[in-house]
């Protein structure tokens, strides 16, 4: 059987900023360190921070008052911010920088009194951080048919922002409603979509036209790896969303002379290699990756932990 790697896939920078800024705070304040929900959606990188004593809570009022806690890389509405504030908590934020900028992007357009629209995807931890962030009114549109039924007169000043999930492919038919229905639309280049997620959208395509098969490493409640799976599928080829090697059925791979493999931007490599182990007691396994981007990008760390790590 012919293995053949996504280039890129797994981790991107805001993941592996996050996941270091709940290391290096338990390592300079010890434990237990409290965290805001999943740090990211994968459950063996969770389950790894609880074995060091990272404490998963889903709201602040599990927290004891001053203790250290850290914000997830999704983000958190303004009034998060200050529930913490006031519970005197010690906040890290891990917030990825690049969902940061989506909240400025949206903050500066309802300052300038446009409504904003935020397209994404209902119940996603960053969409409910994204719109707790904006003073003003937001609207969530999830899809064309919500873009089509948008209440608003189509004089009405709007502006987008997407969740960063999402890719210029998957907006792409959404906008093109918006600025059909509305004749004042600004948003952002599309040089703002997330690098990570546009890349291995990418790469899932090019690896679709070498494969039999395809297998994504990744969370049930990962929408870039739910994504990932759903080009798979729209490609054609039969695409399989699992955690790791125990979730692999060897009747979807039966039969397959080339298997793609790829990973979520918040699924760590020991998955894909524990996917690769599993498909090598199945039958002899030769494994390549396919030419690609290599991402080199770098989030900085909050100053507090960059200071212990100096000293």
């Amino acid at each position: 059987m012919r293995v053949i790697l996504a280039q890129p896939r797994g981790f991107c920078a805001g993941v592996v900023r996050a996941i270091e800024i709940v290391e290096r705070s338990l390592q300079k304040y010890g434990a237990p360190v409290y965290v805001r929900h999943e740090i990211v959606h994968n459950k063996a990188v969770v389950d790894s921070l609880k074995d060091k004593d990272a404490r998963f809570v889903d709201e602040l009022d599990a927290v004891p008052a001053g203790a250290v806690t850290v914000f997830s890389a999704h983000g958190v509405a303004r009034q998060v911010e200050a529930d913490a504030a006031a519970r005197e908590l010690h906040v890290l934020n891990a917030t990825c920088p690049l969902v940061t900028k989506v909240h400025i992007q949206g903050r500066k357009y309802a300052a300038a009194g446009r409504v904003v629209v935020l397209i994404g995807h209902a119940g996603h931890a960053e969409v409910e951080g994204t719109m707790g962030q904006i003073d003003g009114r937001v609207v969530l549109v999830q899809n064309v048919r919500e873009a089509e039924q948008l209440d608003l007169a189509p004089d009405t000043p709007l502006a987008y922002v997407t969740q960063t999930t999402l890719s210029v492919d998957d907006t792409r038919d959404v906008i093109a409603v918006l600025q059909r229905r509305f004749r004042d639309l600004v948003g952002p280049d599309v040089r703002d979509i997330c690098y990570a997620t546009q890349n291995r959208q990418r790469a899932v395509r090019a690896l679709c036209r070498q494969v039999d098969v395809l297998l994504i490493v990744g969370a049930t409640n990962s929408s870039n790896s739910n994504r990932l799976h759903e080009i798979g599928t729209e490609s054609g080829i039969p695409s399989h969303l699992l955690a790791d090697g125990s979730e692999l059925d060897p009747d979807w791979v039966r039969g397959a002379r080339t298997v793609g493999i790829t990973a979520g931007a918040s699924a760590p490599e020991a998955m894909v290699e524990h996917v690769i182990g599993t498909l090598r007691r199945l039958a002899p396994v030769e494994v390549s990756t396919m030419a690609g981007l290599e991402e080199h990008i770098e989030f900085r760390l909050p100053p507090e932990l960059v200071a212990n790590q100096a000293e």
